[in-house]
């Protein structure tokens, strides 16, 4: 992994994430909607491993020695395209065709028909399973490279997880990172009390996940919480995760539902949804003022 980055690269990296929002919001706008709330949670995320911590070789996605990532959160392939396009794999003009007959880019990722995506996922609790068994892999062919698996709190209902937790624990699977999107929603409602939002069908709460940490390390895991939108902390937990020895990490990410869009922010109806024309022309100009701002900032060395 790179070294730390200097304030430059973090304001460059924090460009990167406010350019990926715009084009997912355009994307889905097109589109018609999308998973907007946990789309826009991911992307700080999403930002630092495909732009700082992977990897990979966009000429090259199937290259034997490349990093692995897993999108557990499957429906976060809003997110996850544009960061693939934008890292190169494909053309940007791709995204137009977005949830579209015959697109290959749809609510969630397909590995064959997306350039650079590792794994088909989907339905959440699959992805640490399938995870563990590329970490596994790596084992058995002797090589080097590292595992990621993006997770969101609807993940850590599943039973499956905590089965796959067990076996990465068990075989000291430490080139084995998980990154749990905790944004404290799942499409059921808040989790741990949060607010008093209710999804499109009514229901309100779902079940408490705290001690995240707590319950990693439990399970034999090195277990590091950071602020999921700040640049500089992930940076960090990740170079963490990269000189742990004998056991896998789970970096517990907090992060906003909706994060970038105030008017969507940690609201459960907005899990999936659309923008009226209003709203999507406050998210252009929200989004056109922070990467002018990042850019100023970039222009004058980070002294801003």
């Amino acid at each position: 992994m790179p070294l730390i980055p200097d304030k430059s690269n973090i304001l460059q990296l924090e460009k990167t994430a406010a350019e990926l929002r715009l084009s997912m919001v355009n994307m889905l706008q097109t589109a018609g909607g999308g998973h907007f709330g946990g789309g826009l949670s991911a992307i700080d995320i999403l930002t630092v491993l495909y732009f700082h911590v992977l990897r990979i070789d966009p000429a090259n996605p199937r290259w034997a020695e490349r990093d692995r990532f897993v999108l557990c959160k499957g429906h976060a392939n809003c997110a996850y395209s544009p960061t693939l396009a934008k890292r190169g794999f494909f053309s940007e003009d791709l995204l137009k065709t977005y949830g579209q007959l015959d697109s290959h880019f749809g609510m969630h990722p397909d590995m064959n028909k997306i350039p650079g995506c590792d794994m088909s996922t989907g339905s959440i609790g699959h992805g640490t399973p399938l995870a563990v068994g590329m970490a596994l892999a790596a084992r058995v062919l002797k090589k080097d490279y590292r595992v990621f698996v993006l997770l969101g709190d609807g993940s850590l209902m599943e039973g499956s997880t905590w089965e796959a937790a067990l076996i990465a624990a068990q075989y000291r699977l430490e080139n084995l990172c998980v990154i749990v999107d905790r944004n404290r929603f799942t499409c059921d409602g808040p989790t741990d009390g949060l607010g008093d939002s209710q999804d499109c069908y009514g229901i309100r709460g779902t079940l408490s996940l705290e001690p995240v940490e707590d319950k990693w390390r439990a399970f034999g895991w090195h277990a590091l919480r950071c602020d999921g939108h700040d640049i500089a902390q992930l940076v960090q937990a990740f170079q963490q995760a990269a000189q742990m020895k004998g056991k896998p990490t789970a970096i517990i990410a907090d992060t906003v539902k909706g994060k970038g869009l105030p008017f969507l922010e940690n609201r459960g109806e907005y899990h999936y949804t659309h923008l009226t024309d209003v709203q999507y022309q406050q998210a252009l100009t929200l989004l056109a003022g922070q990467m002018d701002a990042l850019q100023q900032s970039i222009e004058a060395g980070g002294d801003q």
